[in-house]
């Protein structure tokens, strides 16, 4: 079997279980994306921000990573504060948002059930993961969202954890890129002051004020 790219198709089957759930809501709901979602944004840029795995009503629904759910109003409005945007977010994947040297994927791309994937769907979606950091030439910089997330680039760069624990804010030399970590935008997080708009933007403030120097 060939090396993945980073794009798995519409009906990957490397994870059953996730491919059962994605064929239940396409009966459910036959208008609505039900499929691994592609990273969103140019594949020059030097920012890879890896989110968790896309939300059932979020970017299952709308087949843009971050797009129609609450985390994606967090993660756009911070974007555009520190240039990564060109347009206006209006949570449908056809608002004419533009990405500006940044990109953004999840470490697991399709929808998983209770937006819990397991340890097995994790690893084996890595694969897409180390492929779309390959195809990214200009990567200088990844923001993790969460500490899933944060794992799943450690390990498909062959990195110790222990050397890169998760911590918000937190910041380490990975391979040939720096790795930046924030807890993750969800609703859940911000509701109970795990992460306040405050906590967020300051990490994508040093992301910027990196970029600048580097």
């Amino acid at each position: 079997m060939p090396a993945p790219s980073g794009k798995p198709g519409r009906d990957c089957p490397r994870c059953p279980r996730l491919a059962a759930f994605r064929r239940d809501w396409r009966k459910k709901e036959p208008e609505w994306f039900n499929a691994p979602v592609p990273s969103f944004g140019p594949v020059d840029a030097r920012v890879l921000i890896v989110g968790l795995a896309p939300g059932l009503q979020g970017a299952n629904r709308t087949g843009r990573p971050f797009t129609g759910d609450y985390a994606g109003v967090l993660l756009y409005e911070t974007l555009g504060k520190y240039g990564f945007t060109k347009g206006e977010y209006k949570a449908h994947p056809d608002d004419g948002l533009e990405l500006v040297d940044c990109r953004i994927t999840n470490a697991v791309r399709c929808v998983p059930p209770e937006n819990k994937p397991l340890p097995v769907e994790i690893n084996t979606c890595r694969d897409y993961l180390k492929a779309t950091v390959a195809e990214m030439k200009n990567l200088r910089a990844i923001v993790a969202l969460g500490q899933i997330a944060h794992n799943s680039v450690l390990s498909a760069f062959a990195a110790k954890k222990s050397a890169s624990p998760f911590k918000h804010g937190g910041r380490s030399p990975v391979g040939h890129v720096t790795l930046f970590s924030s807890y993750h935008c969800s609703r859940y997080n911000t509701n109970t002051g795990v992460l306040t708009p405050e906590m967020f933007r300051a990490v994508f403030k040093e992301v910027r004020r990196f970029l600048n120097v580097a």
